[in-house]
């Protein structure tokens, strides 16, 4: 379940990397914080924990694709920090808390001081305390749960977390204070975190939300967009996962609600886009990251990177980009000392391929753009279209003490 990948990568791929003189912060910048050459130019062993297979493994292959192009980039392309090669093991937890505690436990175990992945949720809240018991560096990837934020002084997020996507949500009908907000989801334990998550954030701005939980085999939703379209909601936040999700969305629309509300949900992978059938169009999107939501040098490395590895940019090639730069930088304070990666990362801001990003002192929260978007028809398929970018203090997560 586990492969080394020795990543000395050609430069030449990353044409538009910065050179090894560059400033603090920037890739390829050397930190006077650790003594260059002092391990003989051992490798630094960093471990990549994540969904190789099970539900979530199109998710971990994106990340992964994402974290070898962040690698190249954060090091111009000599896959070395300080001289050092970065050799990263990878292991698989196909989604299962048990086995990404195993996997980390056994990479530990053999010394390895970083470990960075986690596409589940459930995984990175089981990592975290791990790390935290044998102070090693955890870079958590795609898991939005918000409480790996203030989780624990060695834990760190490379994507971003739920508050920031329902904040997002609540942009697209302006101040939400005295607004109606009604959650549409699955009767599970998916459905039931998203209207917690909506019932806590934009209630507490002041919203007024109620929730149409609905079985999650169901077939038939017209009574269920009914009620939706009789309490005429300023908005509509869809939170649903499923084979059923085309004929859900056909409903809705059939139904009217679109006449009559605002309809937000997450911008997905690409493959899923087609789910949306006919309504497509007519929603509105949130998301953290997609092909052609920002242009700079970062996105542009991204783009190269990922067209080496066979793929192209989407949904989480983002998050391991950004977590190969936060590595780097980490290991460019100290390759050995946690406490000194730790204390390089808080504080540390820096342009990832979405923008500008900080990692906050106080908990570690990552404070990063944001976007709507609007799926437009494309011959047969559907492109997504920049909308808005919220600049990060707009959906900053409240501050979360670390534990």
């Amino acid at each position: 379940m586990s492969r080394r990948l020795g990543l000395a990568v050609a430069s030449a791929v990353v044409s538009l990397a910065l050179a090894a003189c560059g400033s603090p912060g920037e890739p390829g910048a050397a930190s006077s914080g650790d003594a260059s050459g002092s391990a003989g130019g051992s490798p630094i062993e960093v471990g990549l924990v994540y969904s190789k297979s099970g539900p979530l493994a199109t998710y971990g292959e994106q990340y992964r694709q994402g974290f070898t192009a962040g690698l190249d980039y954060a090091t111009d392309g000599t896959g070395e920090v300080n001289g050092r090669p970065v050799e990263v093991t990878e292991s698989d937890d196909a989604g299962d808390p048990a086995k990404a505690v195993a996997a980390a436990t056994d990479l530990i175990g053999k010394g390895t001081k970083v470990i960075a992945g986690s596409t589940s949720s459930g995984v990175a809240l089981q990592v975290a305390p791990l790390a935290q018991d044998n102070k090693v560096l955890f870079v958590s990837g795609p898991a939005a749960v918000d409480a790996v934020t203030g989780a624990s002084k060695y834990t760190f997020r490379s994507g971003r977390q739920t508050y920031q996507d329902v904040a997002t949500a609540g942009t697209m009908i302006g101040d939400v204070e005295g607004k109606k907000v009604t959650v549409l989801a699955q009767d599970s334990a998916f459905g039931k975190a998203n209207i917690a998550a909506v019932t806590s954030i934009l209630g507490d701005q002041g919203a007024t939300v109620s929730a149409v939980e609905v079985p999650a085999a169901a077939t038939e939703f017209t009574p269920f967009a009914s009620k939706i379209k009789a309490a005429k909601p300023d908005l509509l936040f869809v939170a649903w996962a499923g084979t059923n999700a085309t004929q859900m969305w056909t409903t809705l629309s059939q139904q009217g609600v679109f006449d009559v509300t605002t309809v937000v949900t997450g911008l997905d992978i690409k493959p899923t886009h087609a789910l949306f059938g006919a309504s497509a169009t007519k929603i509105d999107f949130l998301s953290h990251f997609f092909d052609g939501a920002a242009d700079n040098e970062a996105y542009q490395a991204l783009a190269d990177g990922m067209e080496k590895e066979g793929g192209s940019v989407d949904l989480f090639t983002n998050d391991g980009f950004v977590a190969a730069q936060m590595i780097v930088h980490a290991l460019e304070a100290s390759p050995d000392d946690t406490d000194a990666m730790v204390g390089a990362l808080e504080g540390w801001t820096f342009t990832g391929p979405k923008g500008e990003m900080e990692i906050r002192a106080e908990d570690h929260a990552l404070l990063q753009p944001m976007f709507t978007a609007s799926l437009e028809k494309d011959g047969d398929a559907l492109t997504a279209t920049p909308e808005e970018t919220l600049d990060p203090e707009q959906v900053a997560p409240p501050v979360t003490p670390i534990q």
